[in-house]
């Protein structure tokens, strides 16, 4: 046998062995995301049952079909893989002990009713969950730091600020929050996780490495968790990062108009792939930051991304996973994300200001005011723009209960602009249609 045959062939195994090594990694990440949680059970057991009673309008008695009445109240969905009663985002404490939330609260999400890993949920109300189960474990309902303000977002770059002023520099837990100027009004839309594979850095303003596993770990900065926990699941968390890497979005279900989207396609080429990159054959994204004095979109995210917060991040574990470091950067715009699966992904822009696609190509025609069903079946579903169907509102109205004013977004309150992204505005109909068939084929 030749030298080059022995070496092709070692060559070969060494490529097996490491694609067998991806897909064990794939493996046990999908495993961990859909069988553990990664902090202490924050309620008892029974104040899964107990909800209703903190629900409005205020029921006599616990609905018969009580899981589902639970998941569609908070806007949660079925887990598409097994978890005893509890819907995607929820399950058992670590060791069986009262019930947690997990990553999927957030980052589970349905389309034409049906749920998937990975994509933003667009219905929750994470404050209404967390206030209530709160109040059904007996306890007062208020949460340290607002997490919803309009239900389908949160306020995760806050949440995550607020973690961090419970912490000093090496991670252990101070015994009062440190003074950090916190805001609670930057109103994020939770973007898809199949896009990360593409990128060289995430989150909205393209702050931290795409490349990190540990940035992925923030929430685990729960006062209850130790560093020394925290620290210990890095290597679970790398292969959930690898399972991350290995989403791909869903299909656009419904008929297309190939000859349209053809057009629509050297349309895009022209007008978006500049900053959301090239789809099909030779495909290519180029991880671009869009100045906000260019993208003009809400500005409130980006300056809620602190200088402060970046330096003291820098100088913690986070920052240090590789030799050179991971380390966070405030950014001077909006990362254009990747549009593959776009139509799955209503609604639109960094803070889900824009219900449509049709609405992102012109912007005359974003509601300044609106609500929806949050359900996420096809009759909420609006083929034809390509987003949820909205019903538009021209007030506020008064006397509204919390919960109730979370289900309208009103583009006039701090965070929730729907201005920018004017690109679309000197289209035709004709190209703006044409372009939206093209979406609908990424």
């Amino acid at each position: 046998m030749s030298r080059w045959i022995i070496l092709c062939g070692a060559l070969l195994l060494q490529a097996t062995i490491a694609w067998a090594d991806d897909v064990d990694a794939i493996a046990r990440g999908k495993k961990a995301l859909e069988s553990r949680a990664f902090i202490p059970a924050p309620w008892p057991a029974h104040a899964y049952e107990s909800a209703w009673k903190h629900w409005l309008p205020k029921l006599e008695k616990a609905p018969a079909d009580y899981d589902t009445s639970f998941a569609a109240y908070y806007g949660l969905h079925p887990a598409p893989f097994r978890n005893g009663r509890y819907p995607m985002g929820m399950r058992q404490g670590p060791g069986g002990a009262g019930v947690s939330h997990d990553c999927m609260t957030c980052h589970g999400g349905s389309i034409l009713g049906k749920s998937y890993l990975g994509l933003g949920n667009s219905s929750l109300d994470l404050q209404a969950l967390f206030e209530d189960l709160n109040q059904a474990s007996g306890r007062s309902g208020k949460v340290p730091h607002t997490l919803t303000n309009v239900r389908g977002t949160n306020e995760a770059f806050g949440m995550t600020i607020f973690l961090f002023s419970l912490r000093n520099r090496d991670l252990s837990v101070r015994k009062q929050p440190d003074a950090w100027d916190l805001r609670d009004d930057l109103c994020e839309d939770v973007p898809a996780w199949w896009h990360l594979k593409k990128k060289k850095t995430m989150y909205h303003s393209g702050s931290h490495h795409a490349g990190s596993v540990r940035t992925n770990m923030q929430f685990m900065l729960d006062p209850r968790n130790p560093f020394a926990v925290i620290e210990k699941e890095e290597a679970v968390f790398r292969d959930i990062q690898s399972y991350l890497f290995s989403l791909e979005a869903p299909k656009y279900p419904f008929p297309i108009d190939t000859k349209m989207a053809t057009q629509g396609r050297d349309l895009f080429s022209n007008h978006c792939a500049e900053c959301h990159g090239t789809y099909g054959a030779n495909a290519k994204y180029p991880s671009k930051i869009v100045p906000l004095k260019r993208i003009g979109t809400d500005p409130t995210r980006l300056r809620g991304f602190s200088k402060q917060y970046v330096d003291f991040y820098n100088q913690t574990w986070f920052a240090k996973e590789k030799a050179a470091g991971f380390k966070a950067a405030n950014t001077v715009g909006y990362q254009a994300p990747p549009l593959d699966g776009v139509w799955a992904t209503a609604p639109y822009l960094h803070n889900g200001s824009v219900p449509t696609l049709y609405d992102m190509l012109n912007s005359k025609t974003r509601p300044k005011m609106f609500t929806r069903s949050f359900a996420t079946d096809e009759a909420a579903y609006d083929k034809v723009k390509v987003g949820w169907k909205v019903s538009v509102m021209q007030d506020m109205p008064k006397n509204l209960a919390p919960v109730e004013r979370r289900k309208i977004y009103d583009t006039t309150q701090p965070g929730r602009g729907n201005g920018g992204h004017t690109f679309g505005d000197d289209l035709d109909e004709n190209q703006r249609w044409a372009i939206i068939e093209y979406l609908k084929t990424l």
